[in-house]
């Protein structure tokens, strides 16, 4: 089996001929290589084609597949379990990317003997220089704005994750800021009167908070961390944490 090929003047091979050599199967290697397009294409960026299903093949479609240069498909090797199946195949495409390095080198022709000829070789050489640079800023440019579509998202998936506990928290009627004789009582296994709570509130001018229980319908009363501190020396924080979650 050849794993190198040339394509488009480059050494590459595929996720095709790395799921045959490594004995598994093409959809886990294309669901690596999707997971770490981003580490990949520090070498390069990563082409997609598709192989139309095979004359006489039965069910499934296309063929969806990732065509890597050396550095892309060495990487994507350790992401592998190494296996002896693995291990040998590692030294099969390095030996084979090494062997299409050498034959090409022996096929490059001479550089021309005219001015002419040397100054269009030269135009040529520039050119390709050209687009692998273009071809690697584009990669970058690439990594670096997924990273911030992904890093955005992170954020304000984390915020509105804060928010809404923050929220819950309040609602069951435990928090820094104010709780339940019920959400104490189960914290510290001691238990308290309203009537004190209620006496600070009122010459303090405070009203405690409603919150919801599904034994009354009405709700039941979450006293400010103020009043628990004065009346019965709780401090709120320490005993349910900073952010409002029970220690």
């Amino acid at each position: 089996m050849t794993i190198v090929i040339i394509k488009d003047g480059d050494a590459v091979t595929t996720t095709l001929a790395i799921a045959e050599g490594t004995l598994n199967d093409h959809a886990s290697v294309i669901t690596l290589t999707r997971k770490y397009q981003v580490d990949l294409e520090d070498f390069g960026l990563v082409r997609f084609e598709i192989r139309p299903r095979e004359v006489g093949q039965h069910g499934g479609g296309d063929t969806e597949y990732a065509i890597l240069n050396e550095p892309q498909s060495t990487l994507l090797l350790t992401f592998m379990r190494n296996t002896d199946i693995v291990r040998a195949f590692k030294k099969k495409l390095v030996r084979e990317f090494w062997e299409m390095v050498q034959q090409r080198n022996q096929r490059a022709p001479a550089l021309p003997a005219d001015y002419i000829g040397a100054l269009e070789h030269l135009l040529e050489s520039k050119r390709s220089e050209k687009l692998a640079i273009e071809q690697r800023d584009h990669a970058i440019e690439t990594k670096a704005e997924i990273g911030s579509r992904r890093e955005a998202t992170a954020m304000a998936t984390a915020s509105a994750a804060v928010r809404e506990a923050a929220r819950l928290r309040d609602e069951l009627g435990f928090s820094a800021r104010h709780a339940t004789i019920l959400k104490v009582e189960a914290a510290t296994d001691r238990s308290f009167s309203y009537v004190n709570l209620r006496r600070w509130c009122k010459a303090n001018g405070v009203t405690p908070e409603t919150v919801p229980d599904k034994r009354y319908a009405e709700g039941v009363k979450a006293w400010p961390a103020a009043a628990w501190a004065a009346v019965f020396d709780i401090d709120l924080a320490d005993l349910f944490g900073a952010d409002g979650e029970q220690a």
